[in-house]
Formats: structure tokens, C-alpha cells, sequence
């Protein structure tokens, strides 16, 4: 616990980044109420302003709701390729000064500087690299400081915005105890409405409740909730590397001409690697589909797409790839998949177009993914090749649109 204790780890969350990132383009649109998202009433907030956040305007809102609270607001569409842009831009100053650095998300970055008070200071070297970011990018950036993670995450949500927070070593629970429960990172919506309904509304609460009750209510969650209220949290910061594609394919123990099972299986194979997309907070912008036949010529065609991790996108456009590469009437060996031109960004952003009701579905596949495991949700044209392999095992059957 010692060699814990004597970390100092700094959180950096870029301000309403893709607001920012339009100020920035656009120098008119600096102190109005802006949503970043799908321009229908159907369609979801990715990203508010704090002029608009004001009006009670939230990101994942529906358009319609945000535009209820704030009639005033100006919808954007979003622009992922600039987006990126800027997230690399600060991804590089970072990367050139800090020692070991880890990208949690497009606009979210964790950084190591433990031991550096030995040398420098760790607090003064995190304000001046926080001011190289902000000068070198012209993007608002927060910054907090304390020994682990999660307290640094919490201390960068109270300098917001466009501010700093260093939690001296030994305060961390008496900087979270007079805290909502809500502050807490892991705590959702029905987390919260639980440990309300119990009585817990602050910090200091939680942490007086037996770890036994804890666990016994959420499972291994409630033992990490219980530690995150004592402000203990032993996540390393994992050196952050540069994904460029990803990818899987399939080789048949006997060539084919099932073109029914071939196309879905590659349904299957697309649902599998798009989930591995959201779950690494990445959309691709490039989708290749490759097959060989069984005389061993190996054929690929790819197609550019606009940002997505979206699988009713995804599949679609690989579905029409096969069908312009599979023109012999052969055998077929493989079939493959890879998506390339990876960003960061959550499903969530690149549904600017997309309704509230496909960002609910999404989120609630994915939720059942993360449970029982990614194979344990399917679309039901993607089960037959599965089941033809010995791999269905207790797999939901989803009908939707036109997938």
C-alpha cells in the first residue's frame, strides 16, 4: 500500500471538446449555447456547451429535450476528422514530455509523474505542460493531481472548467467526503438511485457501510465502490499505444460456395470486431473485406466511410464488398474483415444522424456484451454460420431495421 500511496497521477480532460474544437474553427460561436450532435429533434447531444449545460442540456439528451431546455441553443453537426486532428495534436505535446502517459479517451489522458519531486516537481511540471497544451493547440484543458487515478479524475470535474486541482497527499478522503455520491466514477444513474434510496447521498456515508453489505448488494462492484469512497485505487497507468486496424478472419476446415453461410458469417465476424471498436472507444473510417479462393488468389476491396462503430453501418458496407468481390462462382477458403483509419471516440459521438432509440440499443447490447460475453448477443442472420460451427452456445436473437 506504501509503494501505492507514494504515486502522484494527473488527470487532463480537454473542456467540451468538441465545442472547443468548433470555438476554435469558428471564433463566432465563443460564449453561445452549442450542442454538437444530429441536427433532428430525433437525434442525440454528443457534446453541450457550458452556456448550454446551464439550461440543464446534458450530453446523450435527445435533441428535442435539449432544444426544450434551451430554445435558443445552436445545433452542429459533428466533425470527426477534425476531432482527431486535435486529439493527436495533444496527444503528441504529451507524448514528447511526459514519461509514461496513458489516452483514456479521444479528449482524456492520464500521466505518471511519479518520483518526479525527486527533480523537478511533479505539481509544477503538470501546470507547465498543461500551459504548453493549452498554448500549442488553443483547446481549454483541466487539469487534477492527487496518488491515484480515480481521485485525480474527481479533482479535474471540480477545476472544470479550464482549471487546476492538486489534492495534497494524505487528504484524499477528506477531499471526498463532503462529495455527492455521484462524483464517484462508476457510479451511474442506477447505482445512485440505490444507495439513495438507502440513505447514502455523500462520499462519507459510503465509506461507513460494512464491504460485506456492499458486495452483497452489487457484487464484486460494491468492494471496488467501497474502496473508490476510501479513495484507494491501484489502477496503473497503462502506456498508451496506436492501434491502426483491427481485424479477424476465417479459414474453413472444407471450401465453400454457402454464400448464405458465408454472408453470415461475415455478419458475425463484423458484430465481433465492432464491439471490440466501442469497447476501445474507437470508429473506423475504412472497412476491407478480403477472400480467397480455393486456388489460393487472395482478393480484398476496401471502401471509405464516415467515422463509425456503428454495427447496422458496418455490416451493410461489408455485405456489399463481398458481394462485388465473390464474382467467380469458386470455392472459397477465407473470409476476412478489417477495419482501418482509427479515431478515437465513443459510439455515442458518431451517431450525430442517429436517433436516441439506436444509441439506447446500442448501449444496451453491449451492456449484456460486457456481462455474459460478446458472443451471447447476435443478430439473427448472423446465427446461422454460427451454428453450423458448434459456437450459437445460449445466443439472444436480435431483428432490427434491416440488418
Amino acid at each position: 500500500m506504501d509503494r501505492i500511496m507514494d504515486r502522484s497521477i494527473v488527470h487532463m480532460d480537454l473542456d467540451s471538446f468538441f465545442v472547443s474544437v468548433e470555438c476554435l474553427r469558428n471564433p463566432g460561436l465563443k460564449g453561445k449555447p452549442l450542442i454538437i450532435g444530429g441536427s433532428s429533434d430525433r437525434g442525440v447531444v454528443a457534446s453541450c456547451s457550458y452556456e448550454a449545460r446551464k439550461f440543464g442540456v446534458r450530453s446523450a439528451m435527445p435533441v428535442r429535450m435539449a432544444r426544450q431546455l434551451c430554445p435558443q441553443v445552436m445545433v452542429i453537426s459533428g466533425d470527426m476528422e477534425a476531432y482527431s486532428k486535435y486529439s493527436h495534436l495533444v496527444t503528441e505535446v504529451i507524448a514528447n514530455e511526459a514519461p509514461v502517459y496513458e489516452k483514456a479517451s479521444i479528449d482524456e489522458f492520464y500521466i505518471d509523474v511519479s518520483g518526479m519531486d525527486r527533480f523537478f516537481g511533479a505539481h509544477k511540471w503538470c501546470l507547465e505542460l498543461r500551459q504548453k497544451i493549452m498554448k500549442e493547440s488553443g483547446l481549454p484543458i483541466s487539469m487534477g493531481l492527487s496518488v491515484n487515478k480515480m481521485v485525480s479524475k474527481v479533482a479535474t470535474g471540480e477545476a472544470k472548467p479550464n482549471g487546476q486541482r492538486k489534492v495534497d497527499r494524505g487528504t484524499e478522503r477528506a477531499f471526498l467526503a463532503p462529495m455527492s455520491i455521484s462524483k464517484i466514477p462508476m457510479i451511474g444513474e442506477k447505482t445512485y438511485r440505490v444507495l439513495y434510496n438507502m440513505g447514502v447521498e455523500k462520499v462519507a456515508t459510503l465509506r461507513e457501510i460494512p464491504v460485506a453489505l456492499l458486495e452483497n448488494l452489487f457484487g464484486k462492484n460494491g468492494v471496488e465502490l467501497w474502496k473508490r469512497s476510501n479513495a484507494i485505487d491501484e489502477t496503473p497507468v497503462v502506456p498508451y499505444t496506436e492501434r491502426k486496424s483491427i481485424s479477424t478472419e476465417n479459414t474453413f476446415d472444407k471450401d465453400t460456395i454457402d454464400v448464405k453461410m458465408l454472408k453470415s458469417l461475415l455478419v458475425s465476424m463484423v458484430e465481433e470486431i465492432a464491439f471490440k471498436l466501442r469497447q476501445e472507444q474507437k470508429l473506423t473510417a475504412c472497412v476491407t473485406v478480403k477472400i480467397r479462393y480455393s486456388n489460393f488468389d487472395t482478393l480484398t476491396r476496401q471502401v471509405h466511410v464516415p467515422y463509425t462503430s456503428a454495427d447496422h453501418v458496418l455490416i451493410k458496407t461489408a455485405s456489399d464488398l463481398f458481394d462485388k468481390l465473390y464474382d467467380r462462382r469458386m470455392l472459397i477458403r477465407l473470409v476476412g474483415v478489417r477495419f482501418s483509419h482509427l479515431v478515437y471516440g465513443n459510439y455515442q459521438i458518431s451517431l450525430f444522424e442517429d436517433t436516441e432509440h439506436m444509441v439506447n440499443l446500442y448501449q444496451a447490447m453491449d451492456k449484456i456484451r460486457f456481462k455474459h460475453g460478446a458472443e451471447k448477443i447476435k443478430r439473427a442472420v448472423g446465427i446461422d454460420a454460427l451454428s453450423k460451427k458448434g459456437e450459437t452456445g445460449t445466443l439472444l436473437k436480435l431483428r432490427y431495421g434491416k440488418t
